[in-house]
């Protein structure tokens, strides 16, 4: 099962490349947060008729949960932004390793202190060699 859930991580790690492909194209036409905006806009349709037929009816309700989980809310289309408007100028690749260091490097930190309700998993060696190869691959594109 947890490999099925690495693919299924990696495919949609790729999806994230092809939706910073789009983005920046996107941007250029109809504006930054205009492209952003689209993003969401046809997320939340999408969502909502997933919701409509597979989500469960007596769900706990959105409300009753505490407010700093809608934080991914805020963190959303800043982050989307950032590959609309990173994306034309430094490329996709250099946009999707600098995205995956920021995202280790907190992970990491996420992870070893247990934060947001994760389970705490200690920093070790082999975590901090894989940042340290994420960060290399980021210079070396970037000097490429």
């Amino acid at each position: 099962m947890q490999l099925i859930l690495i693919l299924i991580v990696i495919a949609g790690g790729m999806g994230l490349s092809v939706e910073a492909g789009l983005l920046g194209p996107l941007g250029r036409e109809v504006g930054d947060l205009w492209a952003t905006f689209s993003v969401f806009g046809v997320g939340a349709a999408l969502t909502f008729l997933l919701m409509l037929f597979f989500s469960p009816r007596n769900s706990p309700s959105f409300f009753a949960q505490p407010s700093w989980q809608l934080l991914g809310g805020v963190l959303g289309p800043i982050y989307v932004t950032i590959l609309t408007v990173a994306t034309p100028a430094i490329g996709i690749a250099m946009t999707m390793i600098g995205i995956l260091a920021g995202q280790v490097f907190k992970s990491l930190i996420i992870d070893h202190f247990g934060l947001l309700g994760t389970t705490h998993r200690k920093i070790d060696s082999k975590r901090v060699i894989a940042l340290i190869f994420i960060t290399a691959a980021l210079v070396m594109v970037a000097q490429g």
